[in-house]
């Protein structure tokens, strides 16, 4: 590939505040990388609070976010970037703010036709004292990703996990409470609006925690994935119409449960800024549709750009003056 990005200067936005700080650290890495392969100058920034002076300071031409989970994923750096006019990568403030909040995430998915669990919010001191509902359950912060504090609860457990009432808990007070749906992990990446392919995950441990995504080896991704052909197209759709419900641009990925004896398949949640580290999803689902990283890269980077003044501009369908 020649130098397509050649003369322009992009600001990898990484690090950050959440507890996924260092697999953003990975993933702003890949991506500067291959940025810097496409002709790119490339200004690494682990994003802290003084992100608006030290931005203001780099003029970048755009700023390619590889943040993840908090602060950098839900709209807060959205709207830092929105306040200094500067194009930027992946899903504007609202449909950011949106998706990370889990709650009213499903609230908008369900009115938009996608089957979503059920369940809902609970005071993280009332789920501890006794099972809010019949075992299995899965229990989640309302606002954090890449599985970090979640607990599967199951049938014949005598209580509910204490760890949400534990003085390290720092993920809020309400926690998500949600029927366990058995069998499948499945992923959909999305990218220009179109699915691009169906990942079947096998975690080595019991359950797709954070290890297992970002452990080397932590699971089996099997790419396309070998479930019955109208479930596939099902996942497919539903991870396109939640794209378009929440209002995302660039790339999303959507993880989705599959139970295979019933036939039943519930989409989870979107992720607005997924993982591009050498094991995550979305980069492997592109090259299995023969687009290699430093392409996807380029495309999300062009993306940015063609939004004019910023992400909030073409989310709303205007034009800067």
């Amino acid at each position: 590939m020649s130098a397509p990005l050649s003369g322009h200067h992009v600001a990898v936005l990484m690090g950050g505040l959440s507890a996924e700080r260092e697999v953003s650290l990975v993933s702003g890495r890949e991506c500067a990388d291959a940025l810097e392969r496409l002709g790119a100058r490339v200004t690494r920034v682990d994003a802290g609070r003084d992100l608006a002076q030290v931005l203001t300071k780099l003029k970048p031409d755009v700023c390619f976010n590889a943040l993840h989970g908090a602060w950098g994923e839900d709209g807060c750096v959205q709207g830092v970037l929105e306040t200094l006019g500067l194009p930027y990568s992946h899903s504007g403030v609202l449909a950011s703010a949106l998706a990370m909040d889990k709650a009213k995430a499903k609230a908008v998915l369900a009115a938009a036709g996608v089957t979503v669990p059920g369940g809902g919010l609970f005071n993280r001191h009332q789920a501890a004292a006794d099972h809010v509902m019949a075992p299995p359950y899965v229990v989640k912060p309302n606002a954090e990703g890449s599985s970090v504090g979640v607990f599967l609860v199951f049938e014949g457990a005598n209580r509910p996990p204490q760890e949400i009432v534990a003085p390290s808990w720092t993920f809020g007070e309400e926690v998500m409470i949600e029927p366990y749906i058995a069998g499948k992990e499945l992923a959909v990446g999305v990218m220009d609006g179109k699915a691009m392919t169906v990942t079947d995950i096998f975690p080595r441990t019991g359950f797709y925690d954070y290890e297992a995504k970002y452990g080397d080896g932590g699971s089996v991704h099997v790419v396309p994935a070998k479930i019955p052909p109208h479930a596939f197209e099902k996942a497919m759709k539903l991870a396109e119409m939640a794209h378009a419900a929440l209002g995302c641009r660039g790339v999303t990925r959507a993880d989705l449960r599959y139970d295979d004896v019933n036939d039943v398949l519930v989409l989870l949640e979107v992720n607005t800024q997924p993982g591009m580290t050498p094991t995550s999803l979305v980069p492997e689902q592109a090259a299995q549709q023969g687009v290699d990283f430093d392409r996807l890269v380029l495309w999300i980077t062009e993306d940015a750009y063609a939004r004019g003044g910023a992400g909030g501009l073409a989310s709303t369908g205007e034009t800067p003056d």
